[in-house]
């Protein structure tokens, strides 16, 4: 029984599952928390060992429950959280933990791009497809410059935690075109780094991993690791994979026009799979590389905006506002009618990406008066959270074209309540991935791409499961779209 090991490192969990093709089946499933650190207020970090050690133990379950049921692990392929950003000495020891997406320490590098070297940064962002914001690498790298110059010289390498990870593994420093798309430093249509974002950032090219296809393959070169790890892994091949908004995406069986994906956990993200790249005006949406240079099958880009609001806001509103569990709050919530009797709420609690990409921005409540009680504070809150994803998806639809169904995955999925609001406020289906480990599953199927078992990413998503499907409310939709035109007006 041969099977597909997907890793998912992301920045709350490590993740590795077993797929057996044949069937269609997890045969196998491992899981680890990782630590987010907050060293000083706006930094957000990770040790580096401690991802590798977590991913260590993952990798060691998932083998021993596939050698169990006498399988054997033909491949292995990855996805990792994109705009992490880290520095190496000519060891391969880290000189620094891992800077995180969610880091704002760099707020003043972003803003110098989008205000006085605003030039510079719209032909970065037209080169390279990533909005200007301090999570992106290449604005991290910039407070380095200006904040400790001599580490910034001396790291013989600046990468992200999956060039560290595939260097523990492999022995080489490679970095996949798609997590390279979002780094800020990445010519996406020449598939090389781009001088003048390497000058800004004042960094040298040695410094950085070569750039390689999402289905480059290498092979396990780490003599050290558990011996289960190493037979289990002895014949797979390594696939470097893409970054994990690309394959949830693929993973959600959203490859096809007119499918978008909505993810809600922590924060959120809206996409779209298209075959050429995307360059807002704004330079408000992102335009990643998922699959290029293929000679059978088309080239593939991942569009869309990020949020830094989604199931987050829920558990604001949960802890600080209500003080009650997620569930209760939720049955309050429904019992108060759609628009919150023209309570609004702007989601932005940790600043915000798409589509303002305003680090400093803050939330509020619109229209508070007396009738208003817990329950209404409450059901505003999860519709702002959709409004924002609408506005974004407003704007992405003019490139792209419209939505016809949303494929919909997350934490937010197990809420029935909150999911048929998305499908009421968007006015059409959203349905539900059966699995939530998208990432992972993305990094399956584009494995198989790379081996050659399938001919398509499109034929490779017939391998995606389906849940249930929510269907909107005429009426309900026709009442949010007068919501949401006030809450459009009401943005900063």
């Amino acid at each position: 029984m041969n099977c597909i090991l997907g890793v998912d490192i992301g920045t709350t969990n490590v993740k590795a599952l077993a797929f057996q093709p044949e069937t269609g089946q997890i045969i196998a499933h491992a899981s680890a928390p990782l630590a987010t650190l907050n060293p000083q207020p706006g930094f957000a970090e990770q040790d580096p060992d401690e991802v590798w050690t977590h991913l260590i133990g993952v990798l060691d379950e998932v083998c021993r429950e596939v050698d169990q049921q006498q399988g054997r692990i033909e491949a292995v392929g990855f996805s990792a959280a994109m705009h992490s950003c880290m520095a190496v000495d000519d060891t391969g020891k880290p000189l620094t933990n891992a800077i995180l997406w969610s880091d704002n320490r760099a707020e003043k590098q972003a803003d110098s791009l989008r205000g006085e070297q605003a030039t510079l940064g719209k032909d970065i962002y037209q080169q390279t497809g990533t909005p200007l914001h301090p999570m992106i690498p290449l604005c991290k790298l910039a407070w380095f410059r200006e904040n400790n110059l001599r580490l910034l010289r001396r790291a013989t390498g600046w990468i992200s935690i999956k060039e560290y990870i595939w260097h523990k593994l492999t022995g080489n420093y490679q970095i996949d075109y798609s997590i390279a798309t979002a780094t800020g430093l990445f010519d996406s249509q020449r598939k090389e780094w781009y001088p003048p974002a390497l000058e800004f950032a004042g960094i040298r090219i040695e410094q950085l991993s070569e750039p390689v296809p999402t289905t480059y393959a290498g092979k396990l070169n780490n003599p050290s690791l558990p011996g289960s790890i190493s037979a289990g892994l002895a014949n797979a091949g390594l696939y470097i994979g893409a970054s994990d908004g690309c394959l949830a995406n693929l993973g959600a069986g959203a490859i096809e026009a007119g499918i978008t994906t909505i993810t809600i956990g922590t924060s959120g993200a809206i996409r779209r799979t298209v075959q050429r790249p995307l360059r807002e005006e704004k330079g408000r949406l992102f335009s990643y590389i998922l699959n290029v240079n293929d000679p059978v099958d088309r080239n593939y880009y991942v569009v869309g905006g990020p949020t830094n609001n989604g199931a987050n806001v829920l558990q604001w509103v949960s802890e600080k506002l209500m003080q009650a569990e997620t569930e209760a709050v939720l049955a309050e919530a429904a019992t108060v009618a759609a628009g919150s009797d023209h309570l609004l709420f702007l989601p932005y609690l940790q600043g915000e990406r798409a589509p303002l990409w305003d680090a400093g921005v803050r939330g509020s409540y619109l229209n508070v008066d007396w009738q208003h009680g817990r329950a209404h504070f409450a059901r505003a809150a999860l519709e702002g959270v959709l409004f924002n994803l609408l506005r974004i998806e407003r704007i992405l639809s003019r490139y792209t074209g419209p939505t016809k169904v949303i494929h919909a995955n997350g934490g937010f999925a197990q809420s029935a309540f909150w999911v048929q609001m998305m499908a009421d406020i968007f006015g059409v289906p959203v349905r539900l991935n059966e699995s939530n480990e998208s990432g992972a599953i993305g990094a399956i199927l584009l494995t198989m791409k790379a081996m050659g078992r399938v001919s398509s990413l499109v034929e490779a998503t017939r391998q995606v499961g389906f849940g249930q499907t929510f269907e909107p409310d005429a009426d309900r939709h026709r009442q949010y779209r007068l919501v949401y035109e006030r809450f459009e007006k009401a943005l900063p």
